[in-house]
Parts: structure tokens; sequence; C-alpha cells
């Protein structure tokens, strides 16, 4: 993964921040990169993130290596926008996150000690938002999140001040109740507010149950993928003109083959 190039004398990290200031060089630099600010590059921060859950789990090093490389551009980016600006370098970014990493840890890095790191860990982020004039227990959870991590994270928060059900047989029912309410929705718009309302009551029993729901719906709709394919290969360039029934035979063809040892 290092390649063929001599070792450089420049540390990499500034050989990195020192690229991203040409090209934000109004003297001679990128026209596209130029053109930048915050909002048009975060989808490209978000993209890059999912690149690397993806290549984590394709399991290559070099792929991960690659995209984490990819994702660290996006922070340079970013900081070198800041510094345009005059509002922040990419140091103090770093000398940030030092900074806060330092003090949730400080059975690590200070004299604290503790026999439960999470509950402690909780108690600094608490106290950082009240300091920050956060006073609710949902602040901090990015709207930009998927919709179910997201809901998956807004739970968690309210359970930690006791609002959740005390095990999964109450989101169980939910599950239930809120499926009579879509069945029973008079309208398009009350019909799409009950299924939001039955999607968020499955995360919540995903969340007791100890599943994680974004990460079972990704490996869900990678399963999907890969049996349709099977399928497409399997009917031929004819598929649209199959009946379902023939479809569905093909269906669990794929999957007896998946089970088969």
């Amino acid at each position: 993964m290092t390649g063929t190039k001599p070792p450089s004398a420049v540390p990499p990290i500034d050989r990195l921040l020192g690229v991203m200031a040409r090209l934000r060089d109004p003297d001679g630099g990128c026209e596209w990169d130029l053109a930048q600010d915050f909002a048009t590059i975060a989808p490209y921060t978000i993209e890059e993130a999912y690149e690397v859950a993806d290549a984590i789990a394709g399991g290559d090093p070099a792929e991960i290596c690659d995209e984490l490389g990819d994702l660290l551009l996006q922070v340079v980016f970013h900081s070198q926008i800041a510094t345009d600006r005059g509002l922040f370098g990419f140091d103090d970014v770093a000398t940030a996150i030092s900074d806060k990493m330092e003090r949730r840890h400080p059975h690590i890095f200070g004299d604290t000690r503790t026999d439960d790191v999470r509950i402690q860990w909780e108690a600094i982020k608490a106290a950082e938002r009240a300091a920050d004039g956060s006073g609710s227990a949902l602040d901090g959870v990015a709207l930009s999140l998927p919709a179910l991590l997201r809901a998956q994270k807004l739970q968690g928060r309210a359970a930690r001040v006791g609002f959740d059900w005390p095990d999964a047989d109450g989101p169980r029912a939910k599950i239930a109740e809120e499926l009579d309410e879509v069945a029973a929705a008079p309208d398009d718009e009350a019909r799409a507010e009950e299924i939001g309302d039955l999607l968020f009551a499955v995360v919540n029993y995903a969340r007791h149950l100890g599943v994680d729901a974004e990460g079972a719906l990704r490996a869900a709709n990678d399963k999907f993928a890969r049996r349709f394919h099977g399928v497409e290969e399997r009917a031929g360039p004819d598929i649209a003109t199959l009946p379902l029934d023939t479809l569905e035979a093909h269906w669990q063809a794929v999957k007896a083959s998946e089970r088969a040892p």
C-alpha cells in the first residue's frame, strides 16, 4: 500500500494540507475546488463515510486504506475552506477532538476511576451539552443521519432519562397497533404518517432486542440484491415476461442454493 515512491521529508499530513491549500489558492488553484463551500462539500463527506463502511464490509485492507484517505480529504477540504474564511484551521480541528477525547476519558488520561465507563461517558457528554446551553436529551442527534439510525439514537437518548418501554413486549405490541392504524388510514397523507410510526416502532423493537436496525436493514438489502441477481440469472433476458409464480419458484431455488452445504 506504500507504493514505489521514495519517502518524502514532508510528513504525510503536511503534504496533504499543502495539496489542498494549493488547490484552493486563488492564484492558479483548481477552479472546481475554489468554487466549493461547506454546503456543497457536505454530500461528498457523507458519501465518503459510506464508502469507508462498504470497504470495511468488503474486507480489503488496500481498499479500506484508499477510502479512509478519501474521507480524510473531506476533513482537510472543510478545514481549508474555514481557513480561507478566517474561521479555524486543521490544527484547530485536531486539537479540539484531542481535547474532547482526553476530557471524555478521565479514567485513561486523568486520575478518575470508574466501574462503568459508559455511564461516565454519558454524564460527561450531558455536562458538555449543558455547558453549550443544550437542555434536551435529544440535542446533538444529527438531522442528516439515515432515518433508521436517527430513530434508534433518538429512542436511546429518551431511554436514558427513563422514557422507554420496560421490555421488548411494549414495542412489539406497538407494531401491531401501528399496523392496524396503517390499515385504517383514510388517505395517502395519513397512511404515510402511519407508515412512519410503524417504522419507528420496528426500530424501537429492534433496539430492545439489541439489534442495530440500520445494519439489519443494510444486510437485508444486500441479501435481497444478491438473491434477485440469482433470479435474473435463472430467468434470463425474458424475466419481465414471466409469471409471478415462476419468479417465485426461481426465488425459492436461489434461497435453497444458499442453504445448501
